[in-house]
């Protein structure tokens, strides 16, 4: 059976999470132990309110699912899968496990990462919300209206960018957009007024996958200049495209872009589905893939990989 693997984003964290792994798999230890002790303490112990600091998640979730891959490779003798993916910073998870990077240069990467992300996010007054039962067209042409007669209407004293863009393209009738508060609640309004659709505001907030984080991509760039980018072991679909990498593009290019871009993770699934893959395991806290993917296509099998009892059904199934 071929199998996905798909790396968990920002948003499926909480406090406890790998807690049950790190005290019972050594190899799960040595991945927790990179993080600091700062870190380790949010993930284990919490307060929710540190951990969903945005500096404070992206390291702890890729140490996570380092971790979770570890074990797996540990437990499973030849154990690799055909494809993945990653929601988010979930891509440097799954271009670790590839082999694009070891796992102290992904951390390095991921922390700087989330240093840029918060620090653009800061005096932003962005807020996210989801987009229930609409499809791609409907969505982009109230999403273009709202950032027109938004900005239209805003005078020149009024602080900041009025604009709203779509962030995640999750999965049939699930499509995240994200901007100003303003702009974002009269995109809502002219949602709910067309009965087309509902809107869902997200506890999360912050202009995540929008042109507002254009200076994180550059800065980024930069940074990937340094970096030596090795072969992929397997092949690795990119939130950019929803699809395996081009000859025309770089694994650089198509990182920088990822941060302020919007992601395509329902075409990721669509495209895992047509390259034959027939079961997936989601790596990270929650299930939000896994329900992604049966949205997307139910005669994909999913499997969690969260926790001691999801790891020890996994090792079954594969001696079966």
């Amino acid at each position: 059976m071929k199998t996905g693997i798909l790396f968990a984003g920002q948003g499926s964290q909480h406090p406890g999470m790998g807690k049950d792994l790190y005290e019972s798999f050594p190899a799960f230890r040595k991945a927790f132990d990179a993080l600091t002790e700062q870190e380790r303490q949010a993930a284990f112990e919490g307060p929710e309110s540190e951990l969903v600091r945005t500096e404070i998640t992206q390291p702890v979730l890729l140490a996570f699912a380092a971790g979770v891959y570890n074990i797996l490779r540990e437990e499973i003798p030849g154990f690799a899968p055909d494809m993945a993916a990653g929601l988010s910073l979930g891509e440097y998870s799954a271009l670790t496990a590839a082999g694009v990077f070891d796992f102290e240069t992904a951390l390095d990467l991921i922390r700087l990462r989330g240093r840029l992300m918060a620090r653009q996010a800061e005096g932003t007054n962005a807020v996210m919300s989801a987009v229930i039962g609409m499809e791609r067209g409907q969505l982009k042409e109230f999403v273009e209206r709202a950032g027109r007669d938004v900005s239209k209407s805003s005078s020149v004293t009024d602080e900041g960018h009025e604009f709203v863009e779509i962030a995640n393209y999750n999965c049939p009738g699930q499509i995240v957009i994200s901007g100003s508060e303003r702009a974002v609640a009269y995109c809502e309004k002219l949602i709910t007024e067309s009965g087309a659709g509902k809107a869902i505001r997200l506890a999360v907030g912050g202009p995540f996958h929008t042109s507002c984080m254009k200076p994180v991509g550059d800065a980024l760039a930069e940074k990937f200049k340094e970096i030596q980018f090795g072969e992929m072991s397997f092949p690795v679909l990119f939130n950019y495209t929803g699809d395996i990498k081009k000859d025309d593009m770089t694994i650089r290019e198509l990182l920088s872009r990822q941060v302020y871009s919007s992601v395509m993770f329902e075409d990721t699934i669509m495209n895992m589905s047509r390259n034959g893959i027939e079961q997936i395991i989601e790596v990270g806290p929650g299930k939000t893939l896994s329900g992604f993917v049966r949205k997307t296509d139910r005669k994909i099998k999913t499997m969690k990989a969260e926790n001691i009892g999801d790891i020890e059904k996994i090792i079954a199934e594969y001696k079966c």
